[in-house]
């Protein structure tokens, strides 16, 4: 500094001139601040009701490391810079749960490089950042947040090597950190020391180990070199010969630290022994014991030989893997080191002829990868964008994992070459099952399985035992992929096959295609053969590709002989629902958002949901019923609260109905309050097409549509109060939605008629509403009638005057029979009178007749013709000819019998 000229560093340190370096971690550097922030309480959430001040960055050794809770920490580095410059840092971003951010800000807190603010996930260990800075001040912020509120903590990410230039000529050389030398003078950095080599502060070379010890790369120290056990070695099998045969062979585990010459150290067992190679793979074959071949294109095998496909059928593409005994050409292995994340360049999986499963690493905590890489796909009829079901292809593998401590087997998935995401997840010990994973997009696509034993770092090998292993993989539609069987398909002049247009299903007994019938769809994946036409649910109907089955926002149901019209178009729109607040285990206050479209002409969907977490990495989730995590706003560039982790919770109709279970959902009604027990719900189903581990058939959603006239436009949504999060077991889904929209049309069912009494000779009808009124639009009231009629002093009149001639009638009538039965007891007195004169010897008169003196009242002689009261008294008497009433009469001489 006193010549104020530069002078090259001596061996063993190292300058960048006009930077610093920041590689060592085993404290926060000088420097460096590290920070967490809790919640805003005033997002409307409520308050904070956790302490984040524990939530930092934590140096570990080689790299620090961000925190895994929901709490917001940020690293910053205030630096002054004299020129411009350049801030640079190595880091791995495995997990997109957390958020990592990087930017920098100037005096007045301005962000200077907001493009690169949002940093990328990573996929293949250390990924290298650069971003330039300005002369003056510049605040370096590393920040990250959680926002996964429903798996367990996410990975932590990790920091190195951070490097700053154009800050003012150092007036020192930084010696080398323990690990790495600097041989020779005017270093700009430290090179690590090689394996089985060990260095210490300010080396100018490495030392080697001595036989009995080791070093890993990078090493301060030798460590002695356990005694081997069983745990040290794995098994593997060889390529067949020309013989058909393979060895059994076992090695070491690399890289190999164990001794074997110590007292009751394991010895690696014998190899060699050979047995039969297994069975090509479907779709290829073995010629004149070579090695197994692909079958040409137009030809199928199910691993013995290859057959051509017979006329007017074609070869079904894919890719499955159940025999093991070379990794295929499209698949490759490593090893990640769960300490420092580099990849080591040794074999994670090897085969074992019925199965391939994970090796022994380096450590236990190591992260044993496979992957397949698929370049395309090819569907045998174009996927619709309208489409229930966009599936491209599939993948299912049959898996099994063996562990005495919390190992871990992660799906991933790849697009285009960019990161892996993972898509399924499972913890401790399986038995052998089965996962299928749909592909909805025609891209190259990687699939990726990592097993990690334990996350915990321990020196030596513990649980080489635990082991994933995969019995076999089955992808379907591969380009350029090779075929186990054919299939019917509908033939061209030239010969070849044509996929049958939309809407259409081939004819297996004809071989050409047919239109499927309206009120069907279009379903079957590609993997079995054809799709087939089947019926849409009901409520439901077919587009006109009989791609979908949708409802058109009306229904028709009958109830108790009567037919229920409903229109609710105004229920298509996406209607909106936010659950209370709920609290992470760590205390993160977040919200269960919901977004509803109840219907839609053509099967179109209004319901969409967005991860806005970041700009670098927006997402919309769209369907009938979607879900999103609401994370209350920390950052002042976020206007609202945050939505992450969407998902869609229905991406098909199954059908409209008032039955409480279709297709395997059902809706309890005890979940809600009671409706009216004159008009039932109407019960929407959904089903999407996420396939989870715990949902083997897809999420599903019921949605309860209930009739409240008082809740005109779009009504309330609401979730079962016992499941306050709309889910009881995390696979369905239950809401109920009472509005006026949901109320049927207006019939004459609704109404009722109301007579009036007659009043100046009319009467008028009147139309009412039944009560409570259930309905809605359709029908109006008919208009007041009103008719002629007469009064009730009218019939009153006539009532009384009939009533009057019927008694003047049954009056004479009884005065009659009185009169008559007078007579009769007057006759019949003379008779007895007269048989009492015979009886005393006087002559007995011949006939009853009206003597001389009587009155002449008592004349029994009646006119020739009746009256009406001589046609009553012909039905009462007999007559004699002469006009006379006869009465038999018997004498007491003769006995015989007289009549009068």
């Amino acid at each position: 500094m006193k010549a104020q000229r530069c002078r090259p560093c001596a061996e063993g340190t190292y300058s960048l001139g006009t930077g610093v370096r920041f590689d060592e971690w085993d404290e926060v550097p000088h420097g460096f601040a590290s920070v967490a922030t809790s919640l805003d309480s005033e997002d409307g959430f409520g308050d904070a009701v956790e302490n984040c001040t524990g939530s930092t960055w934590v140096p570990l050794g080689d790299y620090v490391a961000s925190n895994t809770d929901e709490c917001t920490a940020t690293l910053m580095y205030a630096v002054n810079l004299k020129q411009s410059g350049t801030v640079s840092f190595e880091y791995i971003y495995p997990d997109s749960s957390i958020v990592f951010e990087f930017f920098v800000q100037n005096d007045q807190c301005q962000a200077t490089v907001e493009e690169s603010r949002w940093m990328r996930t990573t996929e293949k260990g250390w990924e290298f950042h650069s971003v330039e800075l300005s002369r003056g001040n510049n605040v370096l912020f590393w920040r990250t947040t959680a926002f996964s509120v429903w798996s367990k903590a996410p990975k932590p990410v990790l920091v190195r090597n951070i490097g700053i230039t154009g800050v003012a000529f150092t007036s020192e050389c930084f010696p080398c950190k323990p690990g790495t030398f600097a041989a020779a003078a005017g270093s700009s950095s430290c090179q690590p020391c090689p394996a089985d080599t060990s260095s210490g502060k300010g080396a100018t070379s490495c030392q080697p180990c001595d036989p009995g010890s080791y070093a890993e790369p990078g090493s301060a120290s030798c460590k002695p070199r356990p005694p081997c056990t069983d745990k040290d070695y794995f098994y593997t099998h060889t390529a067949c010969d020309e013989h058909g045969e393979t060895q059994l062979m076992f090695k070491w585990a690399e890289p190999k630290v164990c001794s074997e010459e110590l007292p009751q150290a394991a010895k690696l067992p014998p190899s060699g022994g050979r047995t039969r190679c297994p069975p090509c793979n479907p779709g290829f074959a073995a010629a004149n014991g070579s090695a197994c071949q692909p079958c040409p294109l137009g030809s199928y095998s199910n691993g013995s030989g290859c057959l051509s496909c017979p006329a007017g059928t074609e070869p079904v593409l894919g890719l499955e893997y159940k025999w093991w005994n070379v990794l295929p050409p499209s698949m490759e292995t490593t090893v990640l080191s769960g300490i420092n994340f580099e990849y080591k360049g040794i074999a994670g999986w090897e085969v074992a002829g019925d199965f391939i499963y994970t090796a022994a690493g380096a450590s236990d905590n190591d992260f044993m990868i496979l992957t397949l890489v698929v370049p395309g796909f090819s569907p045998p009829s174009p996927v619709l964008e309208d489409t229930e079901s966009k599936e491209v292809a599939r993948i299912t593998f049959v898996f099994e994992m063996l562990c005495t401590v919390n190992c871990e087997l992660y799906f991933m998935v790849g697009i285009n070459s960019h990161t892996n995401t993972p898509v399924e997840t499972w913890t401790g010990p399986r038995g052998k099952q089965s996962y299928t994973y749909v592909v909805e997009k025609n891209a190259s696509m990687s699939f990726t399985w990592a097993f990690q034993r334990t996350p915990y770092h321990e020196e030596g090998r513990r649980y080489t035992s635990d082991v994933a292993k995969l019995y076999s993989i089955n992808v379907t539609n591969v380009l350029g992929g090779v075929a186990s069987f054919c299939r019917r398909c509908a033939p061209e002049t030239s010969g070849s096959c044509a996929p049958c247009p939309p809407g259409n299903v081939m004819d297996h007994g004809s071989g050409t295609c047919r239109p499927c019938p309206p009120g069907t769809y279009l379903r079957g994946h590609p993997s079995d053969g054809l799709p087939a036409c089947h019926p849409c649910g009901p409520g439901t109907y077919s587009n006109q590709r009989r791609s979908l089955c949708f409802n058109d926002c009306t229904a028709a149901l009958p109830l108790r002989g009567r037919l229920l019209r409903y229109e609710f178009p105004a229920l298509a729109a996406a209607a909106a629902l936010a659950t209370g607040p709920a609290f992470t285990p760590r205390g993160r206050r977040y919200r269960h958002h919901f977004r509803v479209s109840l219907c839609g002409p053509q099967g179109r969907k209004a319901a969409a949901c967005s991860d806005n977490v970041t700009e670098a990495r927006l997402r919309v989730v769209t369907g009938y019923v979607c879900q999103a995590t609401l994370v209350p706003p920390e950052r002042p560039h976020h206007a609202g609260p945050v939505s992450s982790q969407p998902i869609s919770l229905g991406d098909r109709i199954l059908g409209v109905t008032t039955s409480s279970t279709l297709d395997g959902i059902t809706s309890p009604p005890e979940l809600f309050p009671p409706g009216h027990p004159d008009l039932p719900d109407i019960i929407f189903f959904y089903r999407s097409n996420d396939v989870t581990q715990p949902c083997s058939s897809g999420r599903a959603t019921a949605i309860r549509l209930r009739c409240d006239p008082l809740r005109p436009g779009p009504g309330a949504l609401s979730v079962p109060s016992k499941c306050p999060e709309g889910t009881c077991d995390g696979c369905t889904f239950h809401f109920l939605w009472v509005t006026g929209e949901g109320c049927p049309r207006c019939s004459s069912s609704h109404y009722r008629p109301i007579v009036s009494a007659c009043l100046g000779g009319i009467q008028r009808t009147t139309y009412v509403w039944r009560e409570p009124r259930l309905c809605r639009g359709g029908q109006t009231l008919p208009p007041q009638m009103v008719r002629p009629c007469r009064s009730a002093d009218f019939w009153l009149k006539v009532g009384i005057s009939a009533g009057a001639g019927a008694a003047a009638l049954l009056a004479a009538i009884a005065a009659y029979f009185w009169k008559k039965n007078q007579k009769l007891e007057y006759k019949y007195s003379k008779l007895v009178m007269n048989a009492a004169a015979k009886e005393s010897d006087l002559p007995a008169p011949d006939t009853c007749a009206i003597m001389e003196g009587e009155d002449a009242e008592d004349e029994l002689v009646f006119a020739t013709k009746k009256s009406l009261f001589g046609k009553i008294k012909s039905l009462t008497s007999k007559r004699m000819p002469d006009g006379f009433d006869s009465v038999p009469l018997k004498t007491s001489s003769s006995g015989s019998a007289m009549e009068l």
